[in-house]
């Protein structure tokens, strides 16, 4: 093995990180004391309801539940409680019954007053607690909600399907609009729209950069430095310029370490990968693998800030190869504008079972130089299990070494035993001929 130390510092872009974060949160805080202004779960990634509906504040349970598990576990267990003692059961979502927990409860984990959602549009999603994350809050008052779908298939490329699906998801989300413009009163403001074009996609190109840039060793930054950053822009919306001038800001100082070989851990002599979220609350194993020189380089899911990448042919990440938007054809109305986003900038498509699920893990494991992989079998949120097992005979035909764990699901700690794990991570690294340094 090698022995190269290599030098490592902070980041500096973390106090601007923080100020990004603390101002979603502010927004919600004042959106929950104005009547009609605050939209639950109305967030899909690619498309920013409150661009168009300026009054409109967007919560979104993900990074709001994860937070709950990460911070503090007492309020976390008494939200789950909560949710449990209503009848919801341990198999949904963790982060899903944090919020929903502190709904019932009636207050948010610094002990201020819970705010109350006011219309709601749950997400669609490959995970099957999305669409129900917008029941609970409906039922408990009479606010609006709307559903709808963003259907997948199965098979060879079909160019057909593509345009059906997308002229399917243009009309639902044309017809929300028409609905909230009804029962609010608000008007759509179609001009923000078309002006946050350029914006999105020149986003999605910043996070292509980083996540090109983690492929070098030393890696840059790990999994952990990541995570602080991946909802900024996609699960929390602030101001759209600041948003993109994060970005850029984050990826020129992921190219300076890069240039300089300033790395992540200093004594990075390992790669692993992960599949899906992390457990919130048990971070601290990314810190304890950084004993024997190992660095999470990431996973499909946080790199999915990036948009749906691949490994190109010359052994580079790069985007997936997409439907594209008709050359020269002009954006200029609202339905343009949805065209251009599920095409051209959002970087989706609808056949997505290669991508997800089956032979792009190894891809990935092949493009950031994997030597392994942690996976979890997470028994809450059927989306982030599926296959997994798959996948880790996949990478082990690669000769990556996968370790497998249990746990109840990201954001709920009920399940996971916490010294199990870390007796596993210990048996997994000795077993290929890593001890820890200190030792």
């Amino acid at each position: 093995m090698k022995k190269q130390l290599w030098e490592t510092r902070p980041l500096e872009i973390w106090g601007k990180a923080k100020a990004l974060r603390a101002q979603w949160q502010k927004s919600i805080n004042e959106a929950a004391e104005r009547e009609g202004a605050l939209l639950a779960h109305g967030n899909t990634g690619e498309f920013d309801w409150s661009v168009g509906f300026e009054d409109l504040t967007i919560i979104e349970d993900n990074p709001a539940g994860a937070m709950m598990a990460s911070k503090s576990d007492s309020f976390s267990r008494k939200c789950r409680m909560a949710s449990e003692i209503r009848g919801w059961g341990r198999e949904i979502c963790g982060y899903v019954q944090n919020c929903w927990g502190s709904q019932f409860l009636g207050y948010e984990m610094d002990g201020g007053p819970f705010p109350f959602r006011d219309l709601s549009i749950p997400f669609p999603d490959p995970c099957d607690q999305h669409l129900k994350r917008g029941q609970q809050c409906m039922d408990l008052s009479p606010i609006p909600r709307w559903g709808h779908d963003w259907p997948m298939y199965l098979g060879p490329m079909d160019p057909r399907r593509e345009k059906a699906f997308i002229d399917h998801v243009v009309f639902n989300y044309l017809k929300i609009i028409d609905d909230i413009e009804r029962v609010s009163g608000q008007e759509f403001d179609d001009e923000k729209l078309l002006g946050n074009l350029d914006n999105l996609s020149a986003l999605r190109e910043q996070a292509l950069r980083i996540t090109q840039l983690m492929t070098h060793t030393p890696t840059p930054i790990g999994q952990k430095d990541l995570y602080s950053f991946y909802t900024l822009g996609m699960l929390t919306k602030v101001d759209p310029a600041e948003t993109l001038d994060f970005w850029k800001s984050l990826a020129d100082e992921v190219q300076w370490r890069v240039d300089n070989n300033i790395a992540a851990v200093a004594t990075e002599r390992y790669r692993w990968m992960e599949a899906h979220p992390s457990p919130w609350h048990f971070l601290k194993y990314f810190r304890y693998m950084e004993q024997y020189g190992a660095v999470c380089i990431g996973s499909q899911y946080s790199h999915f800030i990036a948009g749906p990448i691949e490994l190109k042919p010359d052994g580079s990440i790069g985007h997936v190869d997409l439907v594209k938007a008709p050359a020269g054809q002009p954006v200029k109305t609202r339905e343009d504008a949805f065209r251009y986003i599920f095409t051209e900038a959002r970087g989706y498509r609808f056949k997505d079972d290669e991508y997800c699920r089956k032979h792009t893990i190894t891809d990935f494991a092949k493009g950031f130089h994997a030597d392994g992989a942690v996976m979890p079998l997470w028994r809450g949120g059927v989306g982030c299990t599926l296959t997994r097992k798959e996948q880790g005979l996949r990478l082990s035909e690669i000769g990556v070494r996968v370790l497998h764990y249990e746990g109840s699901q990201p954001g709920d700690r009920t399940d996971l035993d916490e010294h199990r794990f870390l007796d596993a991570l210990d048996t997994w690294m000795t077993t290929q001929g890593l001890e820890k340094l200190e030792n």
